[in-house]
């Protein structure tokens, strides 16, 4: 019985013997090693000259008080966007981690905002509670996906930001705020997301559901199915995605469903194998697309539906060992098929080295002043490109096509909005940066970026 991975190293190397010497070109890796600082991707590099991790809410105000220079709270590093870097002072919460408090019949959960997302569903369920939705990488903190308005997918599921009822935030003077929809609430609606501007926030109080198990299903299909079936999936399932390959006119649509089932799980691809095999693939056949998704669609035509069934936290999110530098743009619904195909066009014209997929998904609006999804429904498209790659090129080519249908890039994805074209597209700006000058009048949380957005 062959193995998926053995028939198509078997079908690549075959195709790679038609010529003699493939030309293959390999991008050399940034080989520094004087990195005091830098984001997951290796892209966002800083030199700070202090790194703090306070342990307490006392030890935090003092540091904010005391600070000279710039404060930049800093998360997971998985934003690729400059909204850490900075040479005066970082601020890690990874000491103020963990869940405070639940409220049991209101499904709340008090969390300390440095707590990793991956963190957080054990010790939610063991109150009987879990997370409304997640993002597919669960390695940042609560603080940092919130302040960026990260996403999970689902028509009828905001962002993460969507969810929260209340918060705690420390400003430059170092007072502590309460806030809520009725507490503060220019400062609530704006601190939601924050891009860490406003201050840091310590605590926030989810708005969760009671704990669930889901049951994933990924299919793999021709893209044009996927796209033709996109808007049916998305209606008819609570988390709907999709994923296309480049250069096989194949994807795959994976959908997430409340079940009572037990946990179980077939035969599935490992997501870092699956990126490390399509790079393969990309190195041995770039002599020829044609033959490249011949084969690659040929091999993908093969693999089953896979099926999980297990807690929800468990079934959100995958591990990403594989780095990349990443572009994501939030479109009116009604754009992304139109988007989808120029973007698709534009790339496997142009970009025959590109490997990584796109996604797509579905998130509902909300009401936060600095969210994508600001009062429409939304699909996003990301494209993403290997780290050891130069990702200009692809972002260059790829970004017009999305600005041109409406899009709003996400806060922690490469992208190059001016202010004046944020102010655009957010009508609630000015309202944030009032917020923003009240809490930090001198700056001292806005970094060399955010100064081009708020100055």
């Amino acid at each position: 019985m062959i193995s998926r991975r053995s028939l198509l190293n078997n079908l690549m190397t075959a195709a790679a013997g038609l010529v003699v010497s493939p030309n293959l070109v390999f991008a050399a890796g940034d080989k520094s090693n004087r990195i005091p600082w830098k984001n997951w991707s290796g892209s966002q590099v800083c030199y700070p000259e202090f790194r703090k991790a306070p342990a307490t809410i006392e030890e935090l105000r003092s540091l904010i008080t005391a600070a000279k220079g710039k404060i930049r709270p800093v998360g997971a590093g998985h934003s690729f966007m400059p909204l850490v870097p900075t040479d005066d002072t970082i601020v890690s919460l990874s000491r103020l981690s963990g869940v405070i408090s639940h409220d049991s019949d209101k499904n709340q959960a008090t969390i300390w905002a440095g707590t990793r997302l991956g963190d957080i569903g054990e010790p939610l369920a063991q109150t009987g509670q879990a997370l409304l939705n997640m993002p597919d990488i669960d390695e940042q903190t609560l603080a940092g996906a919130l302040g960026t308005a990260t996403h999970g997918t689902g028509q009828n599921i905001g962002c993460m930001s969507s969810f929260v009822e209340g918060l705690e935030l420390i400003t430059a003077s170092g007072e502590v705020l309460e806030c809520s929809r009725t507490k503060n609430s220019d400062v609530f609606n704006a601190a939601r997301v924050n891009l860490g501007a406003l201050g840091v926030v310590t605590k926030v109080t989810m708005q969760n559901a009671p704990k669930y198990r889901l049951k994933r299903e990924t299919t793999w299909l021709p893209i044009e199915e996927i796209l033709e079936q996109s808007e049916f999936l998305a209606k008819n399932n609570r988390n709907y995605e999709f994923y296309y390959i480049p250069f096989t006119g194949m994807g795959f649509t994976d959908v997430q469903n409340i079940t009572q089932e037990p946990a179980s799980e077939t035969d599935k691809i490992d997501q870092n194998d699956g990126a490390e095999d399509l790079k393969l693939a990309r190195d041995m056949l770039s002599w020829s697309p044609k033959l490249r998704e011949f084969v690659l669609g040929t091999y993908m035509k093969t693999i089953s539906k896979e099926v999980t069934v297990a807690n929800s936290w468990q079934n959100y999110a995958s591990e990403r060992n594989v780095r990349f530098n990443e572009m994501e743009y939030h479109l009116p619904r009604e754009n992304m098929v139109k988007a989808f195909k120029e973007i698709r066009d534009v790339v496997e014209k142009n970009f025959p080295e590109v490997f990584f997929p796109f996604e797509v998904r579905y998130i509902q609006g909300d009401d936060i002043w600095l969210s994508p999804f600001y009062g429409r429904e939304t699909c996003s498209i990301a494209v993403h490109r290997f780290f050891k790659e130069d990702q200009k090129p692809l972002f260059a080519a790829v970004e017009p096509i999305l600005k041109k249908y409406e899009g709003r890039p996400h806060w922690g994805k490469i992208n190059t909005m001016t202010a004046k074209q944020f102010k655009q597209h957010y009508a609630k700006w000015d309202d944030f940066d009032q917020v923003r000058r009240q809490l930090d009048p001198n700056g001292k949380f806005l970094n060399q970026y955010l100064e081009t957005l708020f100055v």
